[in-house]
């Protein structure tokens, strides 16, 4: 009995150091993981070979996560190797990631296009970014893995340094500081980098391991410039383009400091500096004031030399004696209208029988006039039923054309010509990416006080809550489009998410009045209008920063709690077909919104 119990014994302390090795396994294997991805050199972090390959796991948000295991970069197949191309053209030959990882960076990038997509010098350069960090096929000379998780059982990449020159990242930084985004109508760097000031903000906000459901890198991403000898690695250092750079041009508004905008500004500046004269408040050009001169003198001399004709003919002494010219009989006579002695008589009465017959005389084109109408006139008396008759048939004839006559209101086609190179790269830009969005807006202002003239303020708890209920109407219009309801969450513009990008005060709360409590009411929104950029509680329900000054009105300088009107915009999908079912949707919606506004 006790030799059994001895052996049931030590079976049990066998079984319990086997789970206890297993376990000291299971840790150790991935305490040599870290060491080895922090200090191996050689091939851990040479040319060709890869610092994370393949995809291990999930989270619990559905955010895909890397393998945190070496190996070297495998030459893809030929669709791989041209999607790859497509968005990352400066990587050629070896790639360090998966089509499985490329499909995951396109749909992560995509996000970010609509903000960069205005100046292409930028988004070239963000997408080398990302490009770099997922496929390029020298990886583990920037990339080291510095702590891994697990995932349902794997192992997978919980934090990386990324090494990056500095050069790289003050190129991407400049090139992309003063892009636009118009939806915001605010800088995109405000959406995308949390209004960074320098590129060591932009990294550390891109580099922040998002929380669950939110936007963001799936591990923590450690940004830095420079690694130790002993390492081995060297900071990914590839070109960058300027948004002056004539090949990636941007536009003067994203770019001001391009050479094609420093000659605009220098020719404003010129002209600025040119001569003028200043006639009390006003400031005239020279040049302007010159030609108003002359008109001026012109004007003068015109009406001068009407009024000295005017005056010769009223007066009789400066009148002329009318004389012609009379031949007879071989010679030449000059005669006035008085009769002359000298002349034969046959010529007086020559003359007087002329005077008689043509008191005036008319000149040919005045003699044809004169015997059409005359005729004319005396058709149309005697046919007055076939003249009506023919003229009625002939502004109908004329009239037909409005049968396709329609009233153009589209901006574009009334300012700018069909064939004009505007409109050509206006058709490009439709087709290629969206066409300008439509937009609905409602403002909504307190009464000016009668005695000061002055509006108070709007931003109170009680027009808050009036807000949220005209938003709660506005959410459920339903219209009517070929048997289907359209509501706004079928044709609101969502650039990140599900949501959408409705510029409106209440963004503040998430767009729900649940929360308008929660956050602490208008103290909260006193504080979001000094950290609308920074503070995550006031981010939108759209996963973006709000500038209160788009949606607020009637304020002066930075006092937003002092505004008098709340600005509501609703941006809404436009279609490059303007006959298309998108756009027809918008109008149906935008009909019913107009009724309610009205009521």
């Amino acid at each position: 009995m006790d030799l059994r119990l001895g052996f049931f014994t030590l079976l049990a302390l066998l079984q319990f150091f086997l789970i206890l090795s297993s376990v000291e396994a299971d840790n150790l294997s991935t305490r040599l993981l870290l060491t080895s991805n922090a200090n191996t050199v050689g091939e851990k972090h040479s040319q060709d070979y890869c610092a994370m390959y393949d995809i291990c796991g999930k989270r619990s948000d559905g955010k895909v996560v890397n393998c945190p295991y070496g190996s070297p970069a495998l030459k893809p197949d030929d669709l791989l190797s041209s999607k790859i191309q497509s968005l990352c053209p400066t990587i050629t030959g070896n790639v360090c990631c998966t089509e499985a990882q490329f499909d995951t960076l396109r749909t992560q990038v995509q996000q970010a296009i609509p903000f960069l997509v205005g100046c292409p010098a930028c988004l070239r350069n963000f997408l080398n970014l990302f490009c770099e960090l997922t496929c390029s096929p020298n990886q583990s000379l920037f990339i080291n893995v510095t702590s891994v998780n697990n995932v349902d059982g794997n192992l997978t990449v919980g934090g990386i340094d990324y090494l990056i020159a500095d050069a790289y990242g003050e190129g991407l930084y400049e090139s992309c500081k003063e892009v636009k985004f118009g939806t915001m109508n605010s800088r995109a760097l405000q959406f995308i980098g949390a209004g960074a000031q320098n590129f060591k903000d932009w990294f550390a906000f891109i580099g922040r391991k998002a929380a669950p459901g939110g936007l963001g890198s799936p591990y923590a991403i450690t940004f830095r410039s420079n690694a130790t000898e002993s390492s081995g690695m060297k900071p990914m250092n590839v070109s960058t383009y300027s948004c002056g750079d004539i090949s990636l041009g941007c536009s003067c508004g994203d770019c001001p400091s391009s050479s094609v905008c420093s000659v605009s500004s220098s020719t404003t500046t010129s002209k600025k500096d040119s001569c003028s004269v200043k006639v009390g408040t006003l400031v005239v050009k020279c040049v302007d004031l010159i030609l108003a001169v002359l008109y001026i003198i012109l004007i003068c001399v015109f009406l001068g030399w009407g009024l000295y004709h005017r005056i010769r003919e009223r007066n009789p002494t400066y009148r002329t004696k009318s004389v012609s010219n009379v031949i007879s009989d071989g010679a030449l006579y000059t005669r006035n209208r008085e009769k002359d002695e000298n002349l034969p008589m046959q010529i007086h009465m020559m003359e007087d029988a002329r005077e008689n017959r043509h008191e005036v005389r008319l000149s040919a084109v005045q003699g044809y006039m004169t015997n059409f109408y005359r005729k004319y006139g005396s058709y149309v008396a005697r046919h007055p039923i076939v003249v009506l008759a023919s003229s009625i048939a002939i502004v109908l004839l004329l009239c037909v054309g409005l049968i396709k006559f329609k009233v153009e209101t589209r901006p574009e086609k009334l300012w700018v010509g069909p064939g004009s190179k505007a409109a050509q790269e206006k058709e490009f830009f439709d087709s290629h990416l969206a066409p300008f969005y439509r937009i609905e807006q409602l403002i909504l202002a307190t009464v000016p006080d009668n005695v000061n003239s002055t509006s108070p303020r709007i931003v109170s708890e009680n027009n808050i809550k009036f807000l949220f209920e005209i938003q709660k109407k506005v959410d459920a219009i339903r219209a009517n489009y070929s048997g289907s309801m359209v509501s706004l969450q079928d044709i609101c513009m969502k650039p990140l998410d599900k949501d959408c990008a409705t510029q409106s005060v209440l963004q503040y709360f998430k767009m729900d009045p649940k929360n308008f409590d929660d956050y602490g009411g208008v103290e909260h929104l006193n504080y979001c209008f000094e950290h609308y950029s920074s503070a995550d509680q006031c981010m939108s329900a759209f996963k973006a920063p709000l500038d209160p000054s788009t949606v607020l009105g009637g304020f002066s300088g930075n006092d937003y709690s002092g505004a008098s009107a709340f600005i509501v915009t609703y941006p809404v999908n436009n279609a490059v077909d303007k006959e298309g079912n998108g756009t027809r949707k918008a109008v149906a919606w935008e009909k019913t919104f107009v009724q309610l506004v009205k009521k």
